[in-house]
């Protein structure tokens, strides 16, 4: 076999994304004729057929799937090596975090306490849902994940996830539901009115499972997939709210708030996904290390 064209390999990686040849074309910026004639040379160099036709798209063969599993390895590769560099060459560090965008705040600062103040260092922060920070940790665009839901995996995954941190879930409202909570947590959870994560969280599910095996029907005055709008729903008294304390350490320091009942065997974990890589980014030892998590998690445990 010849040796491999990798602008060849460049075209037939664009080709599967956009899943046509005119939109390849239009993402790469050339005539669809060098993208089909280019397609074609690779397909005779590797000697199958890489797409069939189905309608207006193209669909991997089988050895296309192969084939486009390789060439993700091997442009994720060049892309490692050029970060590497620029790193080397430049006097401040980079460390690129994506997180949930319903992850605490506080527990993000907590995160990054260990480089704080570190004028060698600059922090990129982006957030986002679960599988669009998932394809940038795919794409080497950030460097680790934060997230309270682990991603899925199998044989094949190349994510690697560390546990950081596990919060106790609690009952929280403002000084008027002090009375009903003096009643007991079954009397609380069956008059109070809640305010809730939405249904597909992990923490909603523990709770859900909860009341079932206390065989309570709640009142549900709000559900929300964001942990600042819960807290928020709370300092407005529109019910009392299932939240990790982390969450409101403020309101519950300065009297806003009041945990009501810590719940019985349900807690929130934090994870950090990061990807095997050949060039790991340095700065990621100085968060993930246990004695750099034990100091910048216990300075963070508050706020949103």
């Amino acid at each position: 076999m010849a040796t491999l064209n990798l602008h060849h390999l460049r075209l037939f990686r664009a080709t599967a994304r956009e899943g046509t040849l005119t939109a390849a074309a239009r993402a790469l910026n050339i005539s669809q004729s060098a993208v089909s004639t280019q397609i074609k040379a690779l397909e005779a160099d590797l000697g199958h057929d890489l797409f069939e036709r189905r309608g207006r798209n193209l669909v991997l063969t089988e050895a296309g799937r192969i084939a486009l599993d390789y060439a993700e390895q091997i442009f994720r590769a060049s892309e490692q090596l050029t970060a590497t560099f620029r790193a080397v060459g430049g006097q401040r560090k980079v460390l690129r975090i994506g997180a949930l965008a319903t992850l605490s705040r506080n527990f993000q600062m907590g995160f990054l306490q260990p480089l704080i103040g570190r004028d060698d260092v600059e922090v990129v922060l982006r957030s986002g849902t679960q599988a669009s920070l998932l394809r940038a940790l795919d794409a080497l665009t950030i460097d680790v994940l934060l997230t309270n839901q682990v991603p899925a995996r199998d044989a094949a995954s190349p994510y690697l996830v560390r546990r950081l941190a596990e919060q106790p879930v609690s009952l929280v409202g403002t000084r008027s539901r002090l009375a009903m909570a003096a009643q007991g947590l079954s009397r609380l959870l069956t008059t109070a009115p809640l305010i809730l994560p939405t249904p597909e969280t992990a923490l909603r599910a523990g709770f859900d499972a909860m009341i079932e095996g206390l065989g309570i029907v709640p009142r549900v005055a709000a559900e929300a997939d964001d942990m600042a709008m819960i807290r928020l729903l709370a300092r407005n008294d529109v019910g009392v709210a299932v939240i990790p304390p982390i969450v409101v350490r403020d309101e519950l320091a300065a009297g806003t708030l009041y945990e009501l009942f810590q719940l019985p065997e349900i807690t929130e974990e934090f994870y950090a996904v990061t990807i095997a890589r050949t060039f790991p980014n340095p700065l990621l030892r100085d968060v993930l290390e246990p004695e750099a998590q034990a100091a910048g998690l216990a300075a963070g445990e508050g706020g949103q």
